[in-house]
């Protein structure tokens, strides 16, 4: 019998309806603008009391607060706008310290019954959800001075090696260096040396307080080159620490002289974004200090996780955290967490270099971290707020060195599993090669993004109504069936870029309403198709028949022709032109399934298997 479909056919479709119903409904959640609390290191926990703590100073301060809750690592409040959460967030700030961040959050309220399943919101781009924005600032000047320790290290292994004998290498406050020496004679050997060495720098002599010097100066080309090297690798190492949050199309570029951008939209938790990215963590390897050694020679630092507990250790150091090639997170055979590390083939030989003489001494790695502190202090009556930029230096780990190291060991004496998994990931995306700061957090302000979505949902609606209008007063009951497929292409749509994960833009928005007349495009060839076939004379099922069967491959080549475009604006493209193709792509693949088989089937179920004299089309 024509224009029936078999009763396994009417079920698929209305399970695939159902499920795209399901997966798309956590999108009828909003989420809540929420502040979330979260310790810089395992050992500042979050805990009932802390919250209770804050809490109760917002209230004071009679900022309204929808809950509060405690998860396993962080704490969350919730408030009812987005101008809410940003009073809150500096009162919150203050009231934390230097031991805690509180990061703007958006939480999620889909109930736990679509959770369990799997079913999420699809996630906003910055554009619309308002993302998390962050301005750095690359400290050029420490990256300039780093450098110049580097080179003093440099300098004097290659007079060692020269057999060109000084008595100093030191840093004068012009930021030159000065190599000093006893004889005329070995310091002329030696300037010729260095100025053939290091070609490109300001290399002179001087004479003074009855010594002769070699002074060697940055020039303005060097200092530029060394400047630039530093945002480059920060850029490169930002990238890969965001990459391993696995944050969905993230925008990390330069701006100006000396700033970085990063914008990572959609994430869920910004306060481990913002310990991530913002943590200019690296490890310094170094020998402990023998009874016998000088004091000028040595430097005490105090353990990260033992208070109290001190050692000295020589201030040469035998690698950096540059030096890693790899790390990952592991347990040892007593379940204690631990860090493996595998050295690039200059960091193994300088290690197996040192240990080779070093067996049954003891090696520390020492933990190096800059940071920033908040000062708060009068000026002239008022109250004045300054960072105060340091660095804090802290052993992790000190142990005997049981035979010659190579390029692969472990690190161990962590504080726990949290403390190895983030050092693995810090070392693992490279070191920063300058510190960077925190110059601004926001989000792109509520309204922005609320602005955005509300002027790309009007879009949509009224594309959508016009449509609806159009096809009921054409094809008047087939334009009424047209309109409920083209309903459920939407819903099926959302339900798509929902379980991919898929980031919705400004540019996707345009996607969906291009979609919508795509959709509907379908419709028009195989209603047009069953006025022609009805037209020369078919009768009703048969023209209804005709009209779907006939117009199918018209469509199918359309939407492949569009589909190929799509998928090579995906592969060309990136940002913005990525979540344009992404939801193009998806809408032509529920649009055909809605036009075509969604479409044939409410026809059929209005039509199919009566005796029809005439069609409402």
């Amino acid at each position: 019998m024509l224009n029936r479909y078999p009763l396994w056919k009417n079920l698929l479709v209305i399970f695939v309806l159902a499920l795209g119903a399901l997966y798309a409904a956590p999108n009828l959640y909003p989420d809540d603008h929420a502040i979330q609390v979260t310790g810089t290191r395992d050992i500042y926990t979050v805990d009932q009391r802390l919250l209770d703590r804050v809490t109760d100073a917002l209230k004071k301060e009679g900022i309204e607060i929808k809950s509060s809750e405690l998860t396993a690592r962080n704490g969350l409040i919730r408030f009812p706008d987005g101008e809410t959460q940003l009073k809150a967030k500096v009162l919150v700030s203050s009231i934390l310290g230097d031991n805690y961040i509180a990061a703007l959050n958006l939480a999620p309220t889909t109930p736990d019954w679509l959770t369990s399943i799997g079913a999420g919101p699809m996630k906003l781009g910055l554009d619309l959800r308002g993302g998390v924005h962050f301005l750095l600032e690359v400290d050029l000047p420490t990256a300039v001075a780093q450098k110049l320790e580097n080179y003093n290290s440099d300098i004097k292994r290659k007079l060692r090696e020269e057999k060109l004998r000084y008595r100093s290498v030191t840093t004068q406050e012009d930021g030159s260096l000065a190599v000093k020496f006893t004889k005329l004679e070995t310091r002329d050997n030696a300037l010729s040396f260095l100025r053939k060495e290091y070609q490109g720098f300001l290399i002179s002599a001087d004479d003074r307080d009855n010594a002769f010097y070699v002074v060697v100066n940055l020039s303005e080309a060097k200092i530029r080159e060394i400047e630039d090297y530093a945002l480059k690798q920060n850029l490169t190492t930002l990238r890969n620490r965001v990459n391993e949050l696995g944050v969905a199309e993230p925008l990390v570029q330069r701006q100006g002289r000396n700033r970085i951008v990063v914008q990572l939209p959609g994430i869920q938790d910004t306060a481990a974004a913002k310990k991530i990215i913002g943590k200019t963590a690296t490890l310094e390897f170094r020998l402990e200090a023998k009874t016998t050694a000088s004091s000028a020679t040595t430097e005490t630092y105090e353990f990260r996780s033992e208070e109290g507990r001190k050692a000295t250790l020589e201030k040469a150091i035998i690698i950096k955290g540059d030096n890693v090639a790899n790390a990952q997170a592991s347990f040892d055979e007593n379940g204690q967490p631990q860090v493996n590390i595998t050295l690039d083939s200059q960091g193994g030989e300088l290690m197996n270099r040192t240990t080779r003489n070093a067996v049954k001494r003891r090696m520390a790695v020492l933990f190096v971290e800059d940071k920033e502190r908040t000062v708060v202090k009068k000026v002239d009556g008022e109250t004045v707020t300054s960072k105060v930029r340091y660095q804090e230096k802290n052993i992790i780990s000190l142990a005997t060195i049981q035979s010659v190291l190579g390029n692969q060991f472990r690190i161990t004496g962590l504080d726990g599993a949290g403390e190895s998994s983030e050092l693995a990931l810090l070392l693992r995306a490279g070191a920063l090669a300058a510190p960077i700061y925190f110059v601004e957090e926001r989000t792109v302000g509520p309204s922005l993004g609320a602005e955005n979505i509300e002027l790309g949902l009007t879009s949509v609606q009224i594309g959508f109504a016009l449509v609806l209008v159009f096809m009921v007063l054409y094809y008047r009951v087939f334009g009424l069936l047209a309109n409920v497929a083209l309903t459920l292409n939407l819903v099926l749509l959302v339900a798509v870029m929902s379980m991919l994960s898929a980031t919705l833009t400004l540019p996707g928005i345009a996607g969906i309403v291009l979609t919508v007349g795509m959709a509907v495009d379908a419709n028009v060839l195989i209603f047009s198709r069953i006025k022609e076939e009805l037209a020369n004379g078919l009768p009703p099922q048969s023209a209804i028949h005709a009209g779907f069967e006939r117009a199918f491959t018209t469509i199918f080549d359309a939407n492949i022709t569009t589909l190929l475009a799509a998928i090579i604006l995906f592969a060309m493209g990136t940002g913005p032109v990525k979540g344009f193709a992404i939801t193009l792509s998806v809408g032509i693949v529920t649009s055909m399934f809605t036009a075509i088989i969604v479409s044939r089937s409410l026809v059929n179920l209005t039509y199919g298997g009566r005796q029809l004299k005439k069609l409402s089309i």
